[in-house]
């Protein structure tokens, strides 16, 4: 039966005043367009689609063309979306497709004892292994996703291999049933991986689900198939060279010239391929543990001999299948890789850490643009969007994200992002002292910067109101102008802070707590902040860079530390003195109870490093001057800045389980840490002139062009 005489015929026909019309795919969408004579679809991209009304008489249609299952999901969804705001007779027409094709998450994935992730040293992790093997969490996991626009997945662990495919020539490497150490992890673990299974670990596990391999491969067949369900890509990333959970058998070591090794993750990379037909592609890491050689067991050479050849073994008995190969520029050189990698037989695409470690630091990081520079024409770079800066608290900003993603550089020569932590894990959350049962997940609780990213990286046109309608539904006890003004204000700390305080990798910032676990560093104090560095290509003055210039009488060149501390404050202020009315009309609802407490900790955290940068910056004039007023007026900046930490100290755990060990900055106890803000107090009364050194530890930024 033709679609006018049927499907279509039946809805320009129903006795409902409104109809709901979705259409994908060139033929169906032009065959509706015209029926209903309503504008065709614009573009037939991928994830396009198109909103039309139709009105005859009494009647009227709202219709979605898209350009595929994807567009037309993503169109259902913003008519869903109009139903539930009770504004589906403002939905107006229009062309819709993707500012940035391919949305990602980056989720390191804590499979297993035996397998673990990059992050396993956490109380995150450990909590999040049965998780990961639970069905409902995928299925809510993948629809949240997608209502907020995300369409890629990536799953990064050190060797997953074991706990995904039975490899013919290796078959005792597969592994039955999923463990866990009874073993209390700890923070001595090297930032490596190398040493993340132990063996006082293996001595003492639980087992938390019984599973063969057939059942495992079974489950991520089914998370594949549910994933592309919802338009969702799914990827697995590795780090080498790790063996976990085949070290030791037929021969199997972590040594780069081990031609057996080289047999093993070829076949497994192989078997990898074939098993999951869904599968798009998969990502590899010329490190963390692979030694500098200069011979036939380079790193490149042997990625090539391992992953290269391993997927052209696969892709031999599955012609026609591209396989999307995502190399990271990390601890390599591009000239290296384009050599090795120069008879890849499929789509070969880079990835670059674009903010480092710390999306929430400035919306234009300038770390891209000697790979922007020398990226061969044809060719395209993923960016990793690392968000090692918080890992508690539900952010949500709608104009520093959309400025963030604008920023991003145009399609030519970014094939996409995925964004998320090392050092935190974005299963269900285990910090809450008021949980829901089952636990939220982290993209449940942390809902809005979510909808935030995927929706505006989708479309950056997206007005604040919506967010605030968006936020109205959820929270009918106040209103959402109020709202956002107090949650977009508080959520501004932490890229104005991570901007003048700058350590690059996630071990040497952590924002929520002020340090870092940098040779053991630990709390950063007034020291630091005088002698710290800002933010490359954020234009800010560093304190000792501020003072050489006051000192002589010369005008600031930049935004000075007193500037971000005055911005830290009003962002602050603004929030903190529109919280007791928002309270005021809480009620009940617990989620709005810990939102507010999220704004207030955020709010207070920073009128702390307002108040610290203050003390510094005077600090650092008496270090020069000698002059007594000088170090007094640091000392009270200081004193404040020991009450501002009390303040979001209580806040914090009043909501929030402490201590937690994170992998990457280790033990995290914020109501303990006063005993260190206070010692800053003593470093300033104590302080003697001509003390401060102006030296920094080195970068970690990838080092895409090194010979």
């Amino acid at each position: 039966m033709a679609l006018e005489e049927g499907p279509v015929a039946a809805a320009k026909n129903s006795p409902a005043a409104l109809r709901l019309v979705i259409a994908t795919g060139t033929e169906q969408c032009a065959r509706v367009a015209e029926s209903f004579g309503v504008k065709p679809l614009a573009r037939f991209t991928p994830q396009a689609y198109a909103i039309r009304r139709w009105k005859s008489g009494a009647a009227s249609a709202v219709i979605v063309l898209g350009a595929d299952p994807a567009g037309a999901m993503y169109g259902g969804l913003d008519v869903a979306e109009a139903v539930q705001l009770n504004r589906l007779p403002e939905l107006r027409e229009g062309d819709h497709a993707p500012y940035i094709p391919r949305r990602g998450i980056k989720f390191n994935i804590p499979l297993d004892l035996r397998t673990p992730s990059y992050s396993d040293n956490s109380h995150a992790a450990q909590m999040n292994i049965p998780e990961v093997w639970s069905f409902d969490f995928w299925r809510t996991f993948l629809d949240h996703m997608a209502r907020h626009r995300f369409n890629v997945l990536t799953l990064w662990n050190l060797h997953p291999f074991p706990s995904l495919v039975r490899v013919p020539e290796f078959p005792d490497v597969a592994l039955a049933d999923v463990k866990r150490t009874l073993v209390p992890m700890d923070d001595s673990y090297s930032h490596s991986g190398s040493d993340m299974v132990r063996p006082a670990l293996l001595a003492r596990t639980e087992t938390v689900k019984k599973m063969s391999i057939a059942e495992k491969i079974q489950f991520w067949r089914d998370v594949m198939q549910y994933a592309q369900d919802r338009g969702i890509e799914v990827y697995w990333f590795t780090w080498n060279i790790f063996t976990f959970g085949a070290d030791g058998r037929y021969g199997i070591t972590p040594e780069q010239d081990n031609l057996k090794t080289i047999d093993y993750f070829r076949a497994s990379v192989r078997e990898l391929v074939l098993t999951y037909p869904l599968l798009a592609g998969i990502g590899i890491t010329a490190g963390e543990h692979m030694q500098d050689r200069q011979d036939e067991f380079s790193k490149e050479q042997w990625l090539w001999k391992t992953y290269g050849e391993g997927i052209r073994d696969a892709l031999r008995r599955q012609p026609g299948r591209d396989l999307r190969l995502i190399h990271r520029y990390h601890m390599t050189s591009q000239d290296e890789i384009f050599k090795a990698w120069k008879d890849y037989p499929g789509t070969f695409e880079l990835s670059f850490k674009y903010s480092i470690a710390h999306m929430y630091s400035i919306p234009n990081p300038p770390y891209i643009q000697p790979v922007l520079e020398h990226l061969p024409a044809g060719r395209k770079t993923w960016l990793t969007v690392r968000n090692d800066d918080i890992y508690s608290f539900r952010w949500g900003d709608p104009d520093y994200a959309r400025a963030y993603l604008r920023h991003i550089p145009s399609a030519d020569k970014i094939a996409g992002f995925y964004m998320g932590p090392d050092g935190y894990i974005w299963g269900r959350e285990f910090l809450s002292r008021e949980p829901e049962t089952p636990r939220e997940l982290v993209m449940e609780k942390q809902w809005f910067s979510f909808l935030l990213w995927g929706r505006l990286a989708y479309d950056p046109a997206i007005p604040n109101e919506h967010f605030g309608r968006v936020a109205q539904l959820r929270f009918p006890e106040v209103p959402s102008e109020t709202l956002l003004a107090a949650w977009s204000a508080a959520s501004k700390v932490f890229p104005l802070i991570t901007r003048f305080f700058w350590g690059d990798i996630d071990v040497r910032w952590f924002p929520e707590a002020c340090q870092s676990h940098w040779k053991h560093r630990g709390f950063y104090t007034v020291r630091d902040f005088i002698e710290g560095k800002t933010m490359p290509g954020s234009g800010v003055l560093s304190i000792l860079e501020w003072r050489k210039r006051r000192l002589a009488g010369e005008p600031p060149a930049g935004t000075t530390p007193l500037d971000i501390a005055a911005s830290l404050e009003q962002a602050a202020s603004l929030a903190l003195d529109t919280l007791p009315a928002l309270r005021a009309r809480q009620g009940n609802n617990k989620e709005l109870r810990h939102t507010l407490g999220d704004i207030e900790a955020m709010a207070w955290l920073g009128r702390y490093y307002a108040a610290k940068i203050r003390g510094a910056a005077d600090l650092a004039l008496f270090d020069g001057t000698g002059k007594i007023a000088e170090r007094d007026s640091a000392l009270r900046h200081l004193r404040r800045a020991v009450d501002c930490w009390e303040r979001y100290a209580d806040i914090y755990a009043a909501q929030y389980e402490q201590p937690r060990l994170y992998n990457r900055v280790g033990w995290v106890n914020i109501p303990e840490a006063i005993a260190k803000v206070r010692r800053d107090v003593d470093m300033a009364r104590q302080w003697k002139p001509g003390t401060v050194h102006d030296s920094q530890p080195g970068g970690h930024a990838d080092q895409p062009f090194r010979k």
